[in-house]
Order: C-alpha cells, then structure tokens, then sequence
C-alpha cells in the first residue's frame, strides 16, 4: 500500500442556519476531494486508532455526532446534558472531554459511554480543550484568561468521585481570553505547551517545573497557533490575515570565528520577545493570507503549512519559501473550523486499498474493526461504573503465524533431536554401555579406591609413628644433656685411711 498524506478539515456555516457543516478528506498534493461527511458544525480532531473515529458537536443542539472512514453517514448520534463549545479526544480516542458556555468540563469514555466526571471548571466558557501526547493530562483554556491543567487519573478515580476536581496546577499570566492551546510531542511532565490569548501574546511553558518559559508579543490578537514537530519554530495567526513564523532559535558570531546557533528566551517572566520589533526581523517571518484566519495545521513532513479561512478556502504554503503552492477551494460558503493531516486510512469509504483483500466496504470492517464508540451518560452513574463494561474487537487469526516457514523457524523434529543430546549422559553416549554392565564397572571402581585409601592410610599410620619416636628420642637426650652440664663434684674431706671421699653440688 502506498502511503498517501491527506489533510482532513471540518466546515461550518458561516452564519447561524444557513446550512450545514460536515467532515471533509483532501488529497495534500492535489486537493482533491477523497470522502466527505455530512450534518455536523463544530468537531473535534479525529482519531486515527483502531478503524479511526470522528466527532463533532452540533452549534445549535445538545448533539454529538459520531463518524468512521467506513461509512459517509453518521455512525452514531449521542445526546448531551447541554451544548458543547468545545470538544476534545486523546490521541487513542479513550477518552473525550468537552466545554460548556458556563465553564463547566465533562469527561466520557469513548468504548463504555460513562460519565467518569463533571465540574465547574472555570467561571467563564471553556474555549479550548487539550490533552498531552501520552493522554495524562487535560488542558482548558478559558475566557477567563486561565489555563488549568487536570490530571486524568484523578478524574477517573472512584475514590475521588465525590470529591471536587481540582487542577493539578494552573498557569495564570494571560490578561485576555485564551483562543488556543498546542502541547509538544513529550509525555507528560517532560512536555512543553503554547498558549495564545487575545492579549497579544504567545506563552511558552515547561510543565515539568510548571513555570512559564518565554512571551512572545505580537501586534494583533492571536487567534490560532501550530508547532512543528521537532519544537524549532511556530506560526501564529491572527483574525486579520497575518500568520508569523517565529523560530525558537538564532544565529550568532562566535568569538573565535563562524556561526553558532543557540535557543532564544528562556528568562522566565522578565523575558518578553517582541515580534513586531525591527531587531526580531531576522527571526520571525510574516505571510499575508488577506482573509480571517481560523485554522492552522502542519504536513506530517512539516515542509508545508496549511492555512484555513473564515471564507472556507484552505491555502497551501512552502515552510521554507513561504510561497503559495495551491488553494483548496471546495468549501464556499463555509468556515474551516479544524485542519489536520494524516495518512489516508485503508478503510476509507470509496477508496478501500487492494491489499486488505475485500470486495466491498461493507467486507472492509471484518479486516479492520471500528473503533467500538458507546452512547455517553447524560449523569453520573456509580452503578455504570461498578459494572464498567468495555467493547473490544481481536482481529481472527485464520492460521498460526509463521506456518509458512521462515528463515528463523525451528522444526519440531530438530528440536527434539537437540534436547535428547544435551540431556543425554556424556558417559553413556561415549560407551554406549547398558545399565547393568555399567553398574558392575561402578562397583568394580568403587572396590579399587577402597583397597587404595586403605594402603595410603596404613602408610599415613607408619609415617606418623615413626615422626613421634623420633620428637620423643630427641626431647630425652637434651634433658640428660641438660642436666650433666648443671652438676659439679666438691671434694669435702680426707679420710684417715688416705681416700678421698665427695659428693654432688648442685648450682642454683
């Protein structure tokens, strides 16, 4: 299968009643149009998981619309306890959040429907909802000018149900309502997160120190931001046509010569990059799109930038050069309201691929299962989550992987061979003696070092004999010694008869 890079928009009308929005599916390179998906005006990303899901939330109704790549009709119509003015998916469609008018927050889950949490959140609406890369935490955006970072485990947790939901932090320094937020592609804490408000500026936070990083000032509103994968520049656009490109680093003259790259801000709150300054020239660059801009988004290559306007066109432009490739024109009358790029789905309705091997689209769900999407819960139900019940699709295995033999298969005939050596005797395989011979042979050996052990003890016995005679000769013959050097012979008196006569003195 070839791989395709398509860019998926969601339309609105641009003016209340006046028709509807839907789902649209792009060709990047030609801009043609794929698939398209009716009756919906404010969505969500899509999901690009198991069978790939949709979103969207109706403008004027408490409705949320539910769609799949296999069918241009809605899938599923789900309705809500009141209407939505945001909404929001992780990136495995497990879970999805979405903002109210009055500041309230709900969360669901996608495959049981249940409503694991609701709270006031903020005191005005929710404009923005995001969640991090790894779906650990959830960030809204308000138009009370906050941010708040919410933990999903704590959400979900039944131990804290009747609790109120507090933010895992919050990151306050916008003035104005917030209009966007983009996470970085790190895990949750080691990511980093823009925000943008209509107070002119850009903020860059590190949520591992929950710190505010740079300010970035822009001379219009910011209405909409994009961040490119590798986190080395963004595009911020405002509502009157201008889209800055704002790169995170610059090039200096090193004291010994040459060029050298370093990271640009970084001070904290005291750091405020003006952008519209003469000095910020060399780098931020500024393209004029001419039209309100509503919608940003990067190819999955980050060579191209995607603009969407109020007046539903959707403009293609070169990063590098900043020169308009195309225009995508199939949306007069509409408002782009989302763009994003994602590789064409295989299950695509009208275009299934040849290498899923079905006949029909209707055959295209046996091979690649729909992400399974329950009714939402209109109140919390601790007996639904009690009995928390989730729907899951396994693809079926026709034979056992690797039947058809490969370069590293292990036949079962060569495996036995090789166990039998390895747990075979290494005498035996050498004699290839039966047991009872080599019993006998045993017993024999056995005998032999016993009439041995029995000689070199006998030899021990003598040798040990013959030593402690020897100590003992040698001790009694420096006693004698001994003893004849310490006596002397003292002549006392003379007898009458001319002998003499003496006796022993011992000297002390």
């Amino acid at each position: 299968m070839v791989l395709q890079e398509t860019v998926l928009c969601a339309t609105a009308p641009q003016q209340a009643g006046s028709g509807q929005g839907g789902f649209v599916l792009h060709d990047l390179q030609a801009g043609t149009t794929l698939a398209t998906f009716r009756q919906t005006m404010r969505s969500s990303r899509p999901a690009n998981g198991q069978g790939g899901i949709m979103i969207g939330a109706q403008m004027d109704k408490s409705i949320l619309n539910v769609y799949n790549f296999q069918r241009d009709q809605i899938a599923l119509k789900i309705v809500l306890p009141e209407k939505l003015s945001c909404l929001a998916l992780d990136q495995s469609a497990n879970y999805c959040a979405g903002g109210t008018t009055q500041g309230r927050i709900y969360l669901w889950e996608v495959a049981s429907g249940i409503l694991y949490n609701a709270w006031d959140a903020h005191y005005r609406q929710v404009n923005v909802l995001k969640f991090t890369s790894d779906g650990i935490m959830l960030i809204s955006g308000s138009a009370d000018s906050g941010v708040s970072v919410w933990s999903i485990p704590k959400l979900v947790d039944d131990e804290l149900q009747n609790e109120l939901p507090l933010p895992q932090f919050t990151l306050s320094d916008h003035t104005l309502p917030i209009t966007d937020i983009f996470c970085g592609v790190s895990p949750f804490p080691k990511c980093r997160v823009l925000t943008s408000s209509l107070d002119h500026t850009v903020k860059l936070w590190d949520l591992a120190t929950q710190s505010l990083v740079t300010t970035f000032h822009f001379p219009k509103p910011i209405c909409c931001i994009v961040w490119d994968v590798s986190e080395r520049m963004f595009f911020a656009a405002s509502p009157d046509g201008s889209v800055h490109q704002v790169n995170l680093f610059r090039e200096r003259d090193h004291k010994h010569g040459g060029k050298v790259i370093e990271a640009i801000g970084g001070t904290g709150t005291a750091d405020l990059i003006r952008v519209d300054d003469t000095e910020s020239l060399a780098k931020t660059r500024l393209i004029t799109v001419d039209q309100p801009v509503t919608a940003l988004a990067m190819s999955i290559t980050t060579s191209l930038l995607l603009v969407g306007t109020a007046t539903g066109l959707i403009h293609v432009y070169d990063i590098a050069s900043h020169q308009l490739l195309r225009s995508i024109s199939a949306h007069k009358g509409m408002s782009i309201t989302l763009l994003a790029t994602m590789l064409k789905p295989p299950d695509l309705v009208g275009h299934i691929s040849l290498s899923l091997n079905v006949a029909s689209s209707a055959e295209a769900k046996d091979v690649i299962p729909v992400k399974p999407v329950a009714p939402f819960q209109r109140m919390r139900d601790p007996k639904a989550r009690e009995t928390h019940e989730v729907t899951m699709m396994l693809p079926v295995q026709d034979k056992t992987p690797y039947s058809g033999g490969v370069e590293y298969d292990y036949p079962e005939t060569e495996f036995q061979n090789d166990y039998a050596f390895f747990v075979r005797p290494a005498e035996q395989e050498s004699s290839g003696l039966s047991s009872s011979a080599r019993a006998a042979e045993l017993e024999e050996e056995v005998q032999q070092l016993r009439e041995q052990l029995s000689r070199a003890k006998g030899v021990n016995d003598a040798m040990w004999e013959a030593v402690v005679q020897k100590l003992l000769s040698q001790g009694k013959h420096k006693e004698l010694f001994e003893e004849k050097a310490d006596t002397e012979y003292v002549s006392l008196s003379t007898e009458t008869d001319g002998s003499d006569r003496s006796r022993k003195r011992v000297r002390k």
